[in-house]
C-alpha cells in the first residue's frame, strides 16, 4: 500500500511541476505565484506545500533523489578506477539522462533569467557536490582525502557548468556528451597523487 501511495505522490508531483514549468514559461517565475499554481491544479495552496516546500523547488524537486543516486553509483565503481575518471563517466551519463527533456533549454533559460532560481540551483549543486566528494573518497581503495575529493569535485561540476553555458549559448545544438568528454580530457590531473590509479 505505502508503494503505491508513494507512486500516486510522485505522479502529482510530476504533474504538478509540469503544470508550474507551463506557467512559468507563459507568464514568468517572479509573476507566477504559488497561489495561481494551485488554484489551476485545482487544489489549496498549502496542499501544494505538501508536495513542494518552495516554489523554487518545483524545478529541482528531484534534485535530492538525483544527489542520492549519483553518488550511489559512484561508490560502486570499479576499486581500481581512476577517481577522474570515475567523475567523468557516472556525471557524463547522468547528464545525459538530465538533459534529454526536449524542455531543458526553455527550463535552463528560465533558470538564468532568475536570480532566485539561480540560487536555489547553486544551493542544490553544492548539496550534490559534497555528497559526489564523500562518495569518492567511500569508494574502495579511493585512498582520497577530503582537500582531493572536493577539488575533483568541484572541477567536475566547473565541466557540466560550462558544458551547460556552451549549450544553452548554441541553442540546444551543441553535443552535451561530446563536450563533456572534451572538457574531461582537457581538465584530466597529470600529477599522480593519493587515489589516482
Amino acid at each position: 500500500m505505502d508503494g503505491l501511495r508513494e507512486r500516486t505522490r510522485q505522479a502529482m508531483r510530476t504533474e504538478l511541476a509540469e503544470l508550474a514549468l507551463r506557467m512559468f514559461l507563459d507568464r514568468g517565475f517572479d509573476e507566477t505565484t504559488v497561489d495561481d499554481i494551485a488554484r489551476a491544479a485545482g487544489m489549496s495552496k498549502r496542499t501544494f506545500f505538501r508536495y513542494f516546500p518552495a516554489k523554487e523547488d518545483v524545478l529541482f524537486g528531484g534534485a535530492d533523489d538525483l544527489a542520492a543516486q549519483v553518488a550511489d553509483e559512484i561508490r560502486a565503481r570499479p576499486a581500481g578506477e581512476d577517481a577522474w575518471e570515475c567523475l567523468r563517466v557516472v556525471l557524463g551519463r547522468w547528464e545525459r539522462r538530465i538533459h534529454a527533456s526536449n524542455e531543458e533549454l526553455a527550463n535552463l533559460r528560465l533558470i538564468e533569467s532568475t536570480p532566485s532560481l539561480q540560487a536555489r540551483m547553486q544551493q542544490k549543486r553544492n548539496q550534490l557536490r559534497g555528497q559526489v566528494a564523500d562518495a569518492l573518497r567511500e569508494r574502495s581503495g579511493a585512498g582520497l582525502d577530503a582537500f582531493t575529493a572536493d577539488l575533483l569535485t568541484s572541477a567536475a561540476g566547473a565541466v557540466l557548468d560550462a558544458v551547460s553555458r556552451e549549450w544553452l549559448r548554441s541553442g540546444g545544438a551543441a553535443d552535451r556528451a561530446a563536450l563533456i568528454d572534451h572538457a574531461f580530457t582537457l581538465l584530466k590531473p597529470s600529477a599522480r597523487g593519493p587515489g589516482r590509479g
